[in-house]
C-alpha cells in the first residue's frame, strides 16, 4: 500500500534527520547545554534531559514530508527515542574530547556560513516566488489532458497492530462511535493526524487485500476488520467518483508544487544577478587553474626508477 508504506519508512528517516539534528541544531546538547531548557523534562538521560522545548524544536524543524508522520503516537515515540540515542552520542563524544578542538571549531564557522546564506536565501526566495491564483489556473487550463484520471475512491482508515484492538475499535464504532476521533486516538498510521484520510486513489494503489475490501463498500460504510501485512484495518468508504479530468481545487497545489521550483530558480537567478552587479568581483584565472592541479603534477614529475641495463 503506497500511502501505508510511509509508516514502515518513518522509522529510518527520522533517525535520518533526528540523528544527525535538523538544519545544523542539536535539540538536547550533549553534555554541555547552551542556553536554558525550556517545558517539562520528556527524558533523563544520564546528566542530561531532553524537554519539551526540545522536542518542539526538533519537531518544527522537521522536513515537511516528516511532520504529519510525528503526529502519531508511534511517530512521536520513534522521534524520542531518536533524540534519546543522539544525546547518548554528544555525551560519549564529549567524554572522548571530541566535542572541542580547530577541527570543530572550522566545521562550525562553515556551518554557521551555511546556515545564514540558507537563511538569506529562504527569506528572499519565498517572499519573491510567490504563485498566484491567476497562474495556478492558466496553468491548469493549458494542462487539462495531464489531469485525468480513471474511477478513483476516496477513504479513511484505523490501522492497528492487534486484532483484539481492532475488533475493540469496530465495536465502539457501532455502537456510534466517531471515526475520525478514533482514528486521531489509535491508529498508528501517519494518516491518524487527518483522522484516518488517506485521500483519492485509483486500482492498484494500495495493496490487493485492502483495496478489495475498500472497492465493497457503499460510500459511508464501514468495514469489518480487515487484516494486512500491516496490521488490522478498520476502512472507511468517505467518496466515491467516475474517470474523467479532477478538478481545479483539487489538484491546485500539486499544480503549485510543479510550478514552484521553476519560480524559486528564477528568482534565485535574479538574486544572483543583483548581489554581482553593485559588487566588485576579480577572478584570479592562473590561481583557479592551478587548484586541484598540485597533486597531479606532483605525480607526473615523479622521478621513475632507471630501467636496468641491457647486457
Amino acid at each position: 500500500m503506497k500511502i501505508i508504506n510511509s509508516t514502515k519508512l518513518f522509522a529510518a528517516a527520522i533517525c535520518v534527520v533526528a540523528l544527525v539534528g535538523c538544519q545544523g541544531g542539536s535539540t538536547s546538547g550533549g553534555a554541555k547545554q547552551d542556553g536554558k531548557k525550556t517545558g517539562a523534562v520528556l527524558a533523563e538521560v544520564n546528566s542530561g534531559s531532553i524537554t519539551t522545548g526540545d522536542f518542539d524544536r526538533e519537531l518544527k524543524n522537521l522536513p515537511e514530508y516528516l511532520k504529519t508522520m510525528a503526529d502519531t503516537p508511534q511517530g512521536r515515540k520513534e522521534m524520542l527515542d531518536t533524540m534519546i540515542i543522539r544525546e547518548l552520542i554528544l555525551q560519549q563524544a564529549s567524554k572522548d574530547g571530541l566535542d572541542k578542538g580547530p577541527e570543530i571549531e572550522e566545521k562550525l564557522q562553515d556551518l554557521k556560513k551555511r546556515l545564514i546564506v540558507e537563511s538569506f536565501l529562504k527569506k528572499k526566495v519565498e517572499a519573491e516566488s510567490k504563485v498566484s491564483e491567476e497562474d495556478l489556473k492558466k496553468f491548469y487550463e493549458q494542462n487539462k489532458d495531464k489531469f485525468k484520471s480513471g474511477g478513483q475512491i476516496k477513504a479513511s482508515h484505523i490501522l492497528v497492530k492487534t486484532e483484539k484492538e481492532a475488533k475493540d475499535i469496530l465495536a465502539q464504532l457501532k455502537a456510534g462511535g466517531n471515526f475520525e476521533a478514533l482514528a486521531k486516538k489509535s491508529s498508528v498510521d501517519s494518516s491518524a493526524a487527518k483522522g484516518g484520510d488517506l485521500g483519492w486513489f485509483g486500482k492498484g494503489s494500495m495493496v490487493p487485500v485492502f483495496e478489495k475490501a475498500a472497492l465493497a463498500l457503499k460510500e459511508g460504510q464501514i468495514s469489518e476488520v480487515v487484516k494486512s501485512d500491516f496490521g488490522f484495518h478498520i476502512i472507511k468508504l468517505t467518496g466515491k467518483r467516475a474517470a474523467g479530468i479532477r478538478p481545479f481545487e483539487e489538484v491546485k497545489e500539486q499544480i503549485r508544487g510543479a510550478i514552484m521550483p521553476t519560480k524559486q530558480q528564477e528568482v534565485f537567478q535574479k538574486i544572483k544577478d543583483e548581489l554581482k552587479k553593485t559588487a566588485k568581483i576579480s577572478i584570479k584565472e592562473d590561481v583557479l587553474n592551478s587548484v586541484g592541479t598540485k597533486k597531479e603534477e606532483t605525480k607526473a614529475n615523479e622521478v621513475k626508477p632507471a630501467a636496468p641495463e641491457k647486457k
